[in-house]
């Protein structure tokens, strides 16, 4: 369960026409792969999480959970651009021998994707029994599936969307505005725009929760303060825990990366592109509650895959909820993942009786 690098070692064109020399991936297994291959579950992470799914999707996953290590092999790579181990902005340019910082070239979901399928092919993986992703994770899996480089039996996307919305895009362009307004941001060194990292946190944790979960864990008992505010200092601690452990630099190009998901680019349709994403079983699951990603943009999602089930997951976290109502998602997931493999036994027996 230790981190592992993948270093790829060639050039790494990307989706702009720019390239990186080479690049590597972070990323943690759990289990082990079966004679077949047939027990991979692939996890994609949201955008300031690590490989470790274990650690940041208890509930879901885990040693007694219902993807666990005893009956899988569990893959979650480090996206490109995050500084969980995978190259990024302060990963060191070979061609200046210096870190890259905002000389490190945009990318997008495609170009996570493609380090992916080549991180797949490193550990001998020809298909992907279940993808999961939530959020940005979500959008890997939608991209994964359209692009078809793998074979996915099973999809799983959560509080996501097809494309990015208007609506996102401006969440993020705030935060990065934050991010470009703290003057050490341009400054050549690790912990650049710390202050600007800390407003952008505070901004985009109200995306992910919602009005009525302020309303009862931030509530003040003290009707006579006039200041420090329950909510006030919580916006500031969650600001201060990310700065701990992520940079700003990171943080702005993902969030790049974010704004760049949309399936239709150089492809058609977007709906077009959903109705080509045939003959995997697929889950969508919105939660009524986000603002971030409202469940329309799922709905949007389901009505368009052949044969898609559609889920609403009613929680009191908003978009946070995909990581914490994990008692629900576990039993949903479960039963829609025991319909379908149950459909594949019976299948195999047919088979093997003709």
């Amino acid at each position: 369960m230790s981190l592992k690098i993948f270093e790829y070692g060639q050039e790494f064109p990307l989706e702009s026409g720019k390239k990186l020399p080479n690049i590597q991936i972070a990323y943690h297994t759990y289990g082990e792969l079966n004679a077949d291959k047939s027990n991979v579950i692939w996890v994609c992470h949201a955008l300031t999480a690590n490989s470790d799914v274990f650690d940041w999707w208890p509930g879901l996953f885990g040693e007694e959970e219902l993807f666990n290590d005893k009956e899988y092999f569990i893959v979650c790579a480090n996206v490109l651009g995050s500084h969980y181990g995978s190259t990024n902005p302060l990963s060191i340019n070979p061609e200046t021998a210096e870190p890259y910082y905002l000389d490190f070239p945009q990318f997008t979901i495609r170009d996570i994707i493609h380090g992916h399928d080549l991180l797949a092919a490193h550990l001998g993986i020809t298909e992907i029994n279940t993808l999961i992703g939530g959020s940005l994770g979500g959008q890997q899996v939608l991209e994964w599936a359209a692009s078809k480089t793998i074979k996915i039996h099973n999809l799983i996307a959560i509080g996501t969307n097809a494309f990015f919305s208007p609506w996102g895009i401006a969440f993020n362009e705030s935060q990065r505005l934050a991010l470009t307004a703290d003057p050490s941001f341009y400054e050549k060194r690790p912990d650049a725009g710390l202050n600007g990292l800390k407003a952008a946190r505070s901004m985009a944790l109200i995306s992910y929760r919602t009005y009525n979960a302020y309303g009862v864990t931030q509530v003040e008992s003290d009707h006579d303060k006039t200041d420090q505010y329950k909510a006030s200092s919580y916006q500031s601690y969650q600001g201060d825990k990310l700065v701990k452990r992520f940079n700003a630099l990171s943080y702005w190009y993902l969030t790049k990366a974010m704004d760049s998901h949309h399936l239709g680019r150089s492809r058609g349709a977007v709906e077009e592109v959903l109705h080509g994403i045939q003959g995997i079983n697929t889950l969508v699951i919105g939660i009524p509650s986000d603002v971030l990603f409202p469940p329309q943009e799922q709905e949007f999602i389901a009505k368009n895959i052949p044969n898609a089930e559609y889920y609403e997951l009613h929680s009191f976290f908003g978009h946070d909820g995909f990581l914490i109502e994990t008692k629900t998602l576990t039993q949903v997931i479960g039963n829609f993942l025991a319909k379908y493999n149950s459909k594949a036994e019976q299948l195999n027996l047919i088979q093997e009786n003709e």
